[in-house]
């Protein structure tokens, strides 16, 4: 009874967080007939200013992290949001109606990392006296980025051959529709490949995410950060949720006949990835002397999904994705499943290596 309870409490604690609340509301005036829009340009600044502050602050965090300590974690971290994002794309593109544009984007996000997540675990850790490398904090990009990217060129090499379509006899192209997979079927197109990598690191949301971590890595950039755009970013972010929510509102009928997918996926995902990620920490553990806690935090690093970064990133890169079901599937189900997971992944580190 007392875990029921703690459920239904972390779930109503996860839709009272701006993410989802600005979200829901915009759901809600969609659902009156409100006219309220946000102009174009106004909401592409908006994303800008978004993909900025969590490069800068990705790329602080990395520039004052130990470059011989983060290594191998960091390579860890790389390598799991890009498995994630391949194996989770793949899982919720066999599901017929779910298109491969919902797939990534939603595989997408919960290859990346919730911040606020790692911030919990880290809060566990520190109230139960176990120890964890101060670089932690840094490993985040690496994930992130890696996932995220992977998503998008996965999603675009999709639809580039399904818009070459099969060359029929008579000379026409026809188009496939649905889910069935993404990714390197008929074989590998290196060129195709290269020019849609091109392209994805040369999109707006890319670009300014990119952008962001060298200007973090390489320059001082601290009181532009904390003075302009820590202190707008959750204001931002606001803004983003409502005209998402309000997209999501119109797009929520395509969910009807594949919900169940994203309702199984988002509850037991967590818990895999969170797995897998304890493997990956067991390997650094066992080259690098990696420390349990940092073990448990790598696994709670891939059992969370995004919701700072990814939204963003995916509404910027692939607009034809519905929001309804990779934000509602990543940030409704899978932060409160990933959050009640963490006294698992503890008991589970102290089992295995001991603290």
């Amino acid at each position: 009874m007392d875990i029921f309870f703690e459920i239904i409490t972390t779930l109503a604690a996860q839709f009272q967080k701006p993410t989802l609340a600005f979200l829901m509301g915009g759901m809600l005036i969609a659902a009156m007939g409100s006219k309220l829009e946000v102009p174009e340009p106004v909401y592409k600044f908006v994303v800008l200013l978004l993909l900025l502050k969590v490069g800068l602050g990705a790329g602080i965090s990395v520039r004052s992290a130990d470059a011989m300590s983060l290594a191998v974690p960091a390579i860890c971290a790389a390598l799991l949001g890009v498995v994630i994002v391949i194996f989770g794309g793949k899982i919720l593109a066999m599901w017929r109606g779910v298109s491969n544009a919902d797939a990534m984007a939603t595989a997408g996000l919960f290859g990346a990392v919730s911040a606020s997540t790692l911030a919990a675990g880290m809060a566990m850790l520190d109230s139960e006296g176990i120890y964890y490398e101060g670089f932690i904090g840094a490993l985040y990009p690496f994930m992130d980025v890696a996932a995220l990217v992977t998503a998008i060129f996965l999603a675009r090499m999709s639809a580039e051959r399904r818009a070459a379509g099969t060359v029929q006899s008579d000379g026409t192209a026809t188009m496939s529709s649905g889910g069935g997979g993404f990714g390197f079927g008929g074989g590998f197109d290196g060129q195709l490949a290269k020019g849609i990598i091109v392209d994805t690191i040369k999109s707006p949301a890319i670009s300014a995410l990119l952008l962001g971590i060298g200007i973090g890595l390489l320059a001082r950039p601290e009181a532009v950060y904390e003075s302009f755009y820590e202190p707008l970013f959750r204001g931002l972010l606001s803004i983003l949720m409502l005209v998402m929510g309000m997209e999501a509102w119109a797009r929520l009928s395509e969910l009807k006949k594949v919900a169940h997918a994203y309702l199984i996926y988002g509850l037991t995902a967590p818990l895999l990835h969170g797995l897998l990620g304890f493997g990956m920490g067991l390997v650094a553990h066992h080259f690098t002397g990696f420390s349990a806690g940092g073990v448990v935090l790598l696994s709670i690093m891939a059992a969370s999904s995004s919701d700072i970064s990814g939204p963003p990133t995916m509404r910027a890169a692939l607009p034809e994705a519905n929001p309804s079901a990779y934000i509602g599937s990543s940030t409704g189900l899978g932060t409160p499943v990933a959050i009640l997971s963490i006294p698992l992944f503890i008991t589970l580190a102290e089992l295995v290596i001991g603290f």
